[in-house]
């Protein structure tokens, strides 16, 4: 597999049987990796909201998602959360895929950031346009972007009249990335975080999930499916997601309501 296939396997716990992301009653009491590290390559835990899109219609142009960071992180930890797409072609063929979000980032001004980045398919960091934006530590993807608590923030992943696939934060572009394809697909909704698993509970909640053909139809997942980043490969327990209204919510140190593999119907 490609290098960014191998990053959402390991990721996603993708690859194995149904259920392969979870590792039994995670989240109870006293069971499995509830404090601590994650004990990840990168030292993080991830959860994931995999959309499914209704069959039919043109190829996939365009993504958005409305996220709300309901209060900042207690602990100078990084936090990531992130609307990602994989690109592709009407051959079958992969360009490698990218993701778009904010960050609870101690470098950078206020600790709020944005990030828009991605692997291509045979390994190696996307190459992208220089962003209009500042950045504190120098990273291409990662930039200086205020974003406020408790309100919601859009994240859209669109491809570029004059190629390539732009990423933007409430309308305001941050760069683009090159890579190739007309049409997204794998998409998805994550939070991850580097924090400790008994670190202060940290919560957001996404909606407003939409996804944009090529014959400007604009279509919404019907569900969402609840993956969790598996205690095997360093994920932590106590990490669940919740239906909320029009919305789901992701929150971290809080028992498991949710189970592994679960379908959340949306609207």
């Amino acid at each position: 597999m490609s290098r960014w296939s191998d990053l959402v396997a390991v990721l996603t716990g993708r690859g194995g049987p149904p259920g392969a992301g979870g590792d039994g009653p995670e989240g109870r009491a006293g069971y499995g990796r509830t404090t601590g590290y994650p004990t990840s390559s990168n030292r993080a835990s991830s959860m994931h909201l995999f959309w499914e899109l209704p069959p039919g219609g043109a190829p996939i142009v365009a993504a958005s998602a409305r996220l709300l960071v309901e209060a900042t992180p207690p602990v100078d930890e990084l936090y990531f959360w992130a609307l990602q797409g994989s690109f592709t072609d009407g051959g079958g063929h992969k360009h490698g895929g990218a993701h778009l979000g904010l960050q609870w980032h101690a470098s950078h001004p206020g600790s709020r950031a944005a990030n828009w980045g991605g692997y291509a398919p045979g390994g190696g960091i996307l190459p992208g346009s220089e962003s209009a934006l500042p950045s504190a530590t120098g990273n291409a993807n990662t930039r200086d972007l205020w974003w406020e608590a408790g309100e919601p923030h859009t994240l859209t992943i669109e491809r570029s009249a004059g190629g390539g696939w732009a990423g933007s934060v409430d309308g305001a572009r941050l760069r683009t990335l090159a890579a190739g394809g007309d049409r997204l697909d794998g998409l998805m909704v994550w939070s991850e975080v580097f924090a400790r698993c008994d670190a202060p509970p940290v919560a957001v909640r996404w909606s407003g999930l939409t996804a944009t053909d090529a014959d400007g139809v604009v279509r919404s997942p019907v569900a969402v499916r609840v993956n969790y980043q598996r205690r095997a490969d360093g994920g932590c327990d106590n990490t669940t997601a919740e239906p909320d209204g029009d919305g789901v919510r992701q929150l971290t140190a809080t028992p498991r309501r949710v189970a592994q593999g679960a379908r959340l119907p949306l609207g």
